[in-house]
C-alpha cells in the first residue's frame, strides 16, 4: 500500500480508520464515537451506544470508537473540537451528527430517520466514496506538503482506482512535488474512461502548465524584457507561463490581464485562454480565482 508522505502513525491510523470504519460502512451505518478516558460525558454516553448498536445491528447498525488520545490524526480530520463528538457514517462519509442524541430515545429516533432514508444493507456493492480521506489530501495539497498529498491520494487512487478525483489529485499532488515525468507517465497509463473526467482534465492542465518552469536565469530575463518594452506582449506572456510554473499565480494573473487589457485579441486571445488554464488549474471554486474572474470580467465587458 502506497503511504509516501504520512508518518508511520498517520500510516496507522489511516488503515485503522479504514479497517473499522471505511470498509463497515459501505454497507452499514457505523455510529462514530469520539471520547477518551478522561472524559467525563464520554463514560456515560459509551453504554448508551453500544446498548442501542446492539439493538440495531441486525438492521445493519455497528459501533466504531475512536479515542481522540491515541488517535489525534483522525480526530483532527473530522474538525473534532469537543468530546464526546459522534457521527453516523455511511459509504465513507459523515451523514449526520448524532452528538447531541444523548437519550435512547433521541438516538432511536435519529437512527430510525437515517435508516429510512438510505440503502444500509444492499446487495450491491457501492461505489467508494472516501470524502474525509479526499478532504485530508486536498488540505495537504493547499498547504504545500504535495508529497504527504500524494500519499494519502495514492491510498485512495489504489483502494478505488476508478475514483477520478483521486488519480487527478495524486497527479496534481505529483506535479507540486516537482514530479513530473511521473506524473506524466500516470496519465499516459490511465483507463479511456477517465481520460475526460473534470478531474482528470484539471490534472493534465496543471502538468502542462508546469511545464513552462524556466531555470532562474530564464525567469530573470523574461523579466528583464518586459520591464524593458512593457508592450511586449510574447514576453509578457512568456513570462506569465513561467510564473504559474513556479507557483507565483498572483503575478502572473497580473501579466495576463495586462495583456487583456492592452489588446484582448492578441494572439487569437492566448492570453485569456491562458488565464482561463490557470482558473482550471486551481480550482473554478477557489476564492481567489472568483476574485480574478471578476478582474477579468470587468475588463471584458466593463
Amino acid at each position: 500500500m502506497a503511504t509516501a508522505g504520512l508518518t508511520v502513525e498517520e500510516q496507522k491510523a489511516v488503515e485503522a480508520f479504514q479497517q473499522q470504519v471505511v470498509a463497515p460502512s459501505m454497507k452499514k451505518l457505523v455510529i462514530l464515537d469520539f471520547w477518551a478516558e478522561w472524559c467525563g460525558p464520554c463514560k456515560a454516553l459509551t453504554p448508551l451506544l453500544e446498548k442501542v448498536a446492539a439493538q440495531y445491528a441486525d438492521k445493519g447498525v455497528v459501533l466504531a470508537k475512536i479515542n481522540v488520545d491515541e488517535n489525534k490524526f483522525i480526530a483532527a480530520q473530522f474538525q473534532v473540537q469537543s468530546i464526546p463528538t459522534v457521527y453516523a457514517i455511511f459509504q465513507g462519509k459523515p451523514v449526520a451528527d448524532l452528538t447531541s442524541a444523548r437519550s435512547e430515545s433521541q438516538l432511536t429516533g435519529a437512527l430510525d430517520q437515517l435508516l429510512a432514508q438510505l440503502p444500509v444493507g444492499g446487495g450491491e456493492e457501492p461505489e467508494q466514496d472516501l470524502a474525509p480521506l479526499l478532504a485530508m489530501a486536498e488540505e495537504a495539497l493547499a498547504g504545500d506538503d504535495a508529497e504527504r498529498a500524494a500519499g494519502i491520494f495514492a491510498q485512495i487512487a489504489e483502494m478505488a482506482p476508478d475514483n477520478a478525483e483521486a488519480v487527478g489529485g495524486l497527479i496534481r499532488a505529483m506535479v507540486a512535488a516537482g514530479h513530473l515525468e511521473q506524473a506524466e507517465a500516470a496519465l499516459a497509463e490511465l483507463p479511456e474512461t477517465l481520460q475526460n473526467d473534470p478531474a482528470v482534465e484539471r490534472a493534465q492542465t496543471t502538468l502542462q502548465l508546469a511545464k513552462d518552469r524556466p531555470d532562474e536565469g530564464a525567469l530573470e530575463a523574461l523579466k528583464a524584457a518586459v520591464a524593458a518594452d512593457e508592450k511586449d506582449h510574447q514576453a509578457r506572456y512568456d513570462l506569465a507561463g513561467a510564473l504559474i510554473a513556479t507557483g507565483d499565480h498572483d503575478a502572473a494573473a497580473e501579466h495576463l490581464l495586462a495583456i487583456i487589457a492592452a489588446d484582448r485579441d492578441w494572439n487569437d486571445g492566448a492570453a485569456r485562454q491562458k488565464l482561463l488554464s490557470l482558473f482550471e488549474m486551481v480550482g473554478l471554486e477557489d476564492e481567489w480565482v472568483a476574485a480574478t474572474r471578476r478582474k477579468l470580467s470587468a475588463l471584458l465587458f466593463g
